[in-house]
């Protein structure tokens, strides 16, 4: 297809090419480590849940325990694998024993690890059967009852008591919605444990737990099969239990998850060596199961000028695109992110967001690409607001987004109401409608101010990368390049919770999950 903005091809390459090194270059250090947080998937995956007698959740109390006892560089695969051989219990059985004192796994007798492999995989391939379940009911779903049209009209919900969030979800995709996002609690992203249970208190959101999963999973098919389309279900798979969520969603049939690379590290100053290695098998259970991820590139433009750091949302893109590959992603999987955040006392600022939201689509083709709303001079105003958003939600319809988290004309005021909602969705609906061709009727003038801005800019994030490659992404967040935000490798949260991977370290379930493997 030509590019209406007359982008150079080899510079596009180039750029892919650099984000392709920049993957590889961390992935060789993700092989060889592993983190308290993916090692507690792995139990979750064997079927681990539940609490102790004061609440701290069973996957916790096992990595804790191996963790303290050094025994954690050769994975809780192992260690569960051979306490199976040595007592003919099963992972839940163990976990409870540990946690009532009774059993202290690493000082049972050990067996090799072909063995302790043996020992554990009925129960792998029974959680992938349970995984695939899921997703062959999406799709039976999405056949069945049929789904909007893109770009995906998507919303939150924030009430903190996941039975409000249901009453407001399910009225919600009564007005239209397509995607629910249930926005996580306040620092939940910082709790290095999931919290069990429903939950009916929390900050500007609620806490994302298996059971407030399961809750509104059944909510949302409940009212899909009332108004006679699918509505898919968001939360988020990020932060110190980014792998966990992930599985939680998975069994759970989530079908959109906030997951990036680069954002924790930014944005909940979580370490970078912790967070690389945990989004990797967040990825790889997200590419297995069919959810489409969203990667945070939009929060940049909160931090930095949407107009001068523009190169590093699309540089951010290419190097997330580069992550999602190594995961086995497939591109209508990959939601990356980008934000309409132009001042709106910019001249031209429209043709500017217009030359960014075009570029993406160009040069991701395939990828569901999220388009997030006007956040950052949002005052207040709701008149002013609102036309904001309309401006946002033409770009989307010309540009060809795919999932469109609509502006809310009293963004800046106070957590969305039922009718803000409504009156946003009904600003969506009317522009998506009207000008539902836009995109394939107009073309740009050569040269123009949009082929220009969309030329320069993908040039800076080539150049950008290249920088990357040379230095290593390691280097680059600690210089402060993405978002404005400096981090050090050796410092932020969970640092303690990363280790080096020993010579008997295994995970079963990343290579069953990228072999595709039933």
């Amino acid at each position: 297809m030509k590019s209406k903005l007359n982008l150079d091809p080899k510079v596009v390459d180039s750029a892919r090419s650099h984000a392709a090194n920049i993957a590889k270059d961390m992935q060789e250090f993700i092989d060889r480590h592993t983190t308290v947080s993916t090692e507690r998937t792995i139990l979750r995956l064997l079927g681990v849940d539940g609490v102790d007698d004061v609440d701290t959740p069973l996957p916790n109390v096992v990595v804790d325990q191996i963790k303290e006892a050094g025994g954690l560089p050769r994975g809780v695969a192992y260690w569960i694998g051979n306490a199976m051989v040595q007592t003919g219990k099963n992972p839940q059985e163990i976990a409870e024993e540990m946690a009532a004192g009774k059993l202290e796994i690493t000082k049972l007798a050990t067996c090799d690890v072909k063995e302790a492999e043996a020992a554990i995989m009925p129960l792998v391939h029974e959680s992938l059967k349970k995984i695939k379940a899921q997703t062959a009911k999406r799709q039976e779903l999405l056949e069945r009852l049929g789904e909007g049209a893109q770009p995906y009209l998507y919303v939150i919900v924030a009430t903190g008591n996941i039975y409000e969030d249901v009453i407001q979800a399910q009225a919600a995709a009564r007005q239209g919605a397509d995607i629910i996002a249930v926005i996580r609690t306040t620092a939940q992203s910082l709790l290095d444990y999931v919290p069990y249970g429903a939950t009916t208190e929390g900050f500007g959101g609620t806490y994302a737990t298996q059971e407030n999963f399961k809750i509104m999973r059944k909510a949302l098919d409940e009212v899909g099969e009332e108004v006679g389309r699918y509505i898919r279900l968001c939360n988020y798979s990020s932060g110190m239990c980014m792998p966990e969520i992930a599985a939680m969603g998975a069994l759970e049939r989530l079908d959109v998850m906030l997951n990036d690379a680069i954002y924790g590290i930014l944005f909940r100053d979580i370490n970078m060596q912790r967070t690389l290695v945990d989004q990797f098998m967040s990825r790889v259970i997200i590419g297995y199961c069919g959810i489409i991820f969203n990667s945070g590139e939009d929060n940049y433009l909160t931090t930095d000028d949407a107009y001068e750091a523009a190169h590093t949302v699309t540089a951010s893109q290419f190097i997330n695109e580069q992550f999602a590959v190594l995961a086995n992603i497939k591109e209508e999987q990959m939601g990356l992110g980008h934000a309409f955040e132009m001042d709106p006392g910019m001249t031209n600022g429209f043709l500017y967001e217009l030359a960014q939201a075009i570029m993406a689509r160009e040069i991701f083709p395939k990828a569901s690409l999220k388009y997030m709303p006007p956040t950052k001079f949002m005052t207040g105003n709701i008149f002013k607001g609102n036309i904001q958003d309309a401006l946002f939600n033409l770009v989307a319809i010309w540009s060809g987004q795919s999932l469109q988290l609509l502006g809310m004309l009293t963004e800046a005021i106070h957590t969305p109401h039922m009718h803000d909602r409504y009156l946003s969705i009904e600003n969506a609906q009317y522009i998506f409608n009207n000008c539902k061709d836009i995109g394939s009727e107009v073309e740009f003038k050569k040269d123009g101010i949009i082929q220009q801005r969309a030329q320069t800019v993908l040039k800076k994030a080539d150049d950008l990368l290249a920088e990357v490659e040379k230095e290593g992404l390691f280097t680059t967040i600690e210089k402060g390049i993405f978002g404005g935000v400096k981090r050090p490798k050796d410092g932020g949260h969970g640092l303690d919770g990363v280790c080096t991977k020993d010579e008997m370290y295994f995970n079963p379930f990343i290579p069953m999950m990228l072999g595709g493997e039933e």
